[in-house]
């Protein structure tokens, strides 16, 4: 199943079924709620969806932004925060998420699963690699303590992400709806990579699956962390769906897909008809730039 995700075109629009049939109009049978979904658009979207003018496939936390918020806002409230009024805060706008994909018939939350209080590593890295410094001895002596320092620091912020989505399991199940736990760009976002094959152990299918952002696996392979096409293959079993989009060196993402430099064809072997893939592009893209990048993923992977 192809999607197209309103990031794309929510803030640009007044009205939800308006909205909607923009993403209808361009041949998609379903749309991604994403996290920039402001209150005054859930009228038309639940209209829209009644009178099955489109599907939902997935929905992004937090959806619909909460009251008082208007501009897209995933980190909001962290499933790590130090605080336990934070993580109260997101679990109850998660649960709110939840109710709003049930609504929808979503079959899917995509999760941002916190992040670690550390120097901006990423920051640093994305410096070296504006200069052409990649794979040199101070890119790489970066990427070794930044490594390092996310080992030392993560487990008191990692427990917090765990415990907050353990509160969630019982509300997702009660609703019929899986979490997609997603692969984050920068260095301080959790889970660590190494983490989530014991992640995916402890909260097993079918109720918490992996998310592949190809823009994120990407970026996190220029950074000098993993290998783009490996990671995906390692869990591809726990695989639930993609965010598509492509990313111009170093580290610029939301492109169309075709549209930089990632080698989509590597990524097939672990695509299935099943999977829900999410084009999740920038606003400032055009329509014919979505248009032809949706044309090209679709040659190299199919129609389905």
């Amino acid at each position: 199943m192809y999607s197209l995700s309103t990031c794309w075109n929510s803030a640009r629009h007044t009205d939800g079924r308006a909205m909607l049939r923009e993403i209808r109009e361009l041949g998609f049978e379903y749309a991604e709620l994403s996290h920039g979904i402001r209150i005054s658009l859930v009228p038309g979207i639940l209209d829209a969806v009644k009178a099955g003018e489109i599907k939902i496939s997935s929905v992004h936390n937090f959806c619909p932004l909460p009251v008082g918020v208007d501009k897209p806002a995933p980190n909001l409230y962290e499933f790590s925060a130090d605080r336990e009024r934070d993580r109260q805060l997101a679990i109850k706008h998660t649960i709110n998420t939840l109710e709003f994909a049930q609504r929808v018939g979503a079959p899917l939350v995509v999760l941002h699963f916190g992040s670690m209080d550390l120097k901006d590593y990423t920051g640093k890295l994305k410096e070296l690699l504006e200069r052409g410094e990649k794979g040199s001895p101070k890119f790489s002596k970066v990427v070794a303590e930044a490594g390092a320092a996310r080992e030392a620091k993560k487990k008191k912020f990692y427990d917090h992400s765990r415990e907050t989505l353990r509160h969630l399991l019982t509300e997702a199940k009660f609703r019929g709806v899986k979490f997609g736990i997603e692969i984050r760009e920068a260095v301080e976002e959790l889970p660590v990579e190494s983490d989530f094959k014991s992640l995916l152990e402890e909260f097993p299918a079918p109720n918490v699956y992996y998310w592949h952002d190809t823009g994120h696996a990407q970026i996190k392979e220029d950074l000098g962390f993993i290998k783009h096409a490996q990671f995906l293959a390692e869990r591809a079993d726990r695989l639930a769906g993609f965010h598509l989009h492509d990313v111009k060196f170093p580290a610029r993402d939301h492109f169309p897909t075709g549209g930089g430099d990632i080698d989509f064809a590597a990524l097939k072997p672990f695509v299935k008809p099943e999977h829900i893939k999410v084009f999740e592009l920038s606003p400032k893209v055009p329509l014919d730039s979505v248009q032809r990048g949706v044309a090209h993923l679709k040659r190299i992977w199919g129609d389905e």
